[in-house]
């Protein structure tokens, strides 16, 4: 991945690498919590010699990301994150991408698929399908799935944030380690994410995110027609691929679940080895081959083929 660069893109100066030639079909890769773009670091090269050009930016709260307006809404919610894409899209002069993201990115993903489909010429997300409203979220889990979440719970208390703020590296380090059982990272892997955290903004943001899906912090006005369209789950009719891995600790449904989203194009891997929550960095191939595939299924790419770690099923 080459230096970092900054771009003004909406509410936000955008912390981005662009790796690849300029004209070439673009990549939008997208991080989640608690990752960084490093999520992607064996993923690029990869892009970048089948022929694509990758864009990897930092999430609102994260790295050199800022708010250009030191008053405005820390808002987490995943309407503004997608909203924050496009954005970064047009500052780019990029028309269309793929777009590929994990965790808050597969989120944001699926957002940008569903309502954005002339801006998204396929997507990639590990896990499955994301988009939930607030009302959805309302919904409880069985006990063993709301376990997974404890996170949210502790969020929605002072105590919780006092406590994210103070430890957010330690946090960071749980949460690799339950969500990825299996992914044997050293503390050079650490090293190179744990600055994204320091962000001034990172605490607000997560805050705010797990606030909101629970329903106990208001969102951004302007985006309650988008969050009205979310809610009713709107199906992604681009060309998708959705990954899974097979030691996933986080919580995820199965396939079946939301295989009738998805009216394109479209394919479920399952990507062994124990690969757990954070698959782009712990399995790049398996990401890049999927990208690569989304691509020829879009069409208007000739790329080279790759060997797949991934095993396919529709």
């Amino acid at each position: 991945m080459h230096d970092l660069r900054q771009i003004d893109a909406g509410e936000l100066n955008v912390g981005y690498t662009d790796d690849g030639p300029p004209d070439a079909p673009a990549v939008l890769l997208l991080h989640g919590w608690p990752y960084d773009i490093h999520s992607f670091e064996g993923v690029v090269p990869l892009l970048v010699e089948a022929g694509f050009r990758v864009i990897v930016p930092y999430l609102r709260g994260y790295g050199t990301t800022t708010f250009r307006d030191p008053g405005a809404l820390r808002n987490g919610q995943p309407a503004a994150l997608a909203r924050d894409a496009i954005a970064l899209l047009d500052a780019l002069d990029i028309e269309s991408a793929l777009v590929g993201g994990l965790d808050w990115g597969a989120r944001t993903t699926n957002v940008l698929a569903a309502l954005h489909p002339d801006r998204v010429r396929g997507q990639v997300t590990a896990s499955g399908y994301l988009v939930a409203g607030q009302a959805a979220n309302a919904n409880p889990l069985p006990p063993e799935g709301e376990l997974t979440w404890w996170y949210q719970f502790y969020f929605a208390t002072e105590r919780g944030r006092a406590g994210y703020d103070r430890y957010r590296d330690e946090f960071a380090r749980l949460i690799w380690r339950t969500a990825s059982p299996r992914w044997e990272f050293d503390d050079a892997t650490f090293e190179r994410s744990r600055p994204a955290f320091a962000n001034p903004d990172h605490v607000a943001i997560v805050i705010h995110n797990y606030r909101w899906r629970l329903g106990l912090a208001q969102g951004d006005p302007a985006l309650d027609d988008v969050e009205a369209q979310l809610a009713a789950r709107p199906a992604i009719g681009v060309p998708a691929i959705t990954l899974e891995g097979d030691a996933n600790g986080a919580f995820h449904l199965d396939p079946s679940a939301y295989r009738d989203r998805f009216t394109g194009p479209y394919e479920h891997r399952l990507v062994s080895g124990g690969v757990g929550h954070n698959l782009a960095q712990e399995a790049p191939q398996a990401f890049a081959d999927a990208v690569i595939d989304v691509a020829r299924m879009a069409g208007g790419l000739s790329a080279p083929t790759t060997g797949s770690e991934a095993t396919g099923v529709r």
